[in-house]
């Protein structure tokens, strides 16, 4: 399945019915009256969160979404029938955003979340409604509004509590597969991850967590240069990222280079991400000797001088994993429980 993370649409709800205007004739009845009934309100559109879904690809070429108008109204006092609401599914994690104003319209973040997005137009009114005792015939009636009309932007984000970042071949997609069913394409060349995979990782029956993967950066990212760039937003809404690094890379380049590199990246494509809590992963242990390894990962943390957390792994050994997933699971729920502290 194509993956696809923003799409543009053109949404327009339904016109309310015409109200009408109508007298009552019946055999011996010569002043029936007025009976003109109202019009049925236009269809509104109505998105739904779906967990079935995991891409915005079925709107690459649908782009134009029109719900039903309500039926103009009937004598008798008769009320048209409302226009059907025009229900469309998208992924959980997408974000609607109104693109003349601007204005960040919803949020679909769990399933079944409905958000309406273009409201269907109010219906017109028969003359019943005008009768009074200075007009007893009145012939007045109103028409139907139009139903909103928007143009929409849908962007994906992911929906994550952890999230892995670093270069190509740092060995993410091994990590992921390693603590999680996830099963990304694994190979020894750069880009073979092409788009964001989720896993879960069970750390034990009552807790488990999201970790996502991206396509790995390159220098010049921010300016669009290779594929990660594009996806960093999914990691947005992630609590914690894994900055996972290659400790003896087969072109001989310097780990340390390869950080500064990610970090430039970061920092260009957005301070809020930049500044969120990164722990450094320190992967492919098991390409060394147990005392070479040590020496690396001792010497890049020293030249980096790196005070937050530092984990050494060996993604394809599974060595150290199953601690840092368990570390990273204590950290999610000690966040949570700050969070809701604060907002208590």
């Amino acid at each position: 399945m194509q993956f696809v993370d923003e799409a543009q649409i053109f949404v327009e709800a339904g016109r309310g019915g015409n109200g009408i205007a109508s007298f009552r004739r019946e055999k011996y009845i010569p002043f029936g009256g007025p009976n003109g009934g109202d019009g049925g309100d236009g269809g509104s559109i109505i998105f739904v969160a779906d967990a079935n879904l995991n891409t915005l690809v079925d709107f690459r070429f649908t782009k134009r979404f029109k719900a039903q108008n309500g039926q103009a109204g009937m004598g008798n006092q008769k009320t048209g029938r409302a226009g059907e609401d025009l229900v469309i599914h998208v992924p959980i994690g997408t974000m609607v955003t109104d693109l003349n104003t601007q204005e960040q319209i919803g949020d679909l973040t769990e399933n079944g979340q409905e958000l309406l997005v273009a409201k269907g137009g109010r219906h017109g009114l028969g003359n019943i409604h005008f009768k009074s005792s200075t007009n007893r015939t009145p012939r007045q009636h109103t028409l139907g509004e139009d139903g909103e009309a928007r143009e929409l932007l849908l962007e994906m984000k992911v929906l994550a509590d952890v999230g892995l970042l670093g270069l190509p071949n740092a060995g993410k997609s091994s990590l992921i597969s390693a603590v999680s069913a996830a099963r990304p394409k694994v190979a020894d060349y750069p880009f073979t991850t092409l788009y964001p995979n989720l896993g879960v990782v069970r750390v034990s029956a009552e807790n488990s967590f999201v970790i996502a993967d991206i396509p790995g950066l390159i220098e010049g990212a921010a300016e669009g240069a290779g594929l990660g760039v594009q996806f960093l937003k999914h990691l947005s809404r992630t609590g914690l990222l894994l900055h996972v690094l290659d400790i003896a890379p087969v072109d001989g380049s310097d780990p340390v280079d390869a950080v500064h590199v990610v970090e430039k990246e970061l920092e260009k494509f957005s301070e809020e991400l930049a500044g969120k809590d990164r722990w450094l992963i320190l992967n492919k242990t098991d390409l060394l000797l147990n005392e070479e390894a040590d020496e690396r990962c001792d010497d890049i943390i020293q030249r980096l001088n790196w005070t937050g957390e530092v984990h050494r792994i060996s993604a394809v050994e599974r060595t150290g994993t199953d601690e840092l997933m368990q570390k990273i699971s204590w950290a999610l729920i000690a966040n949570k429980t700050k969070a809701i502290e604060e907002q208590e």
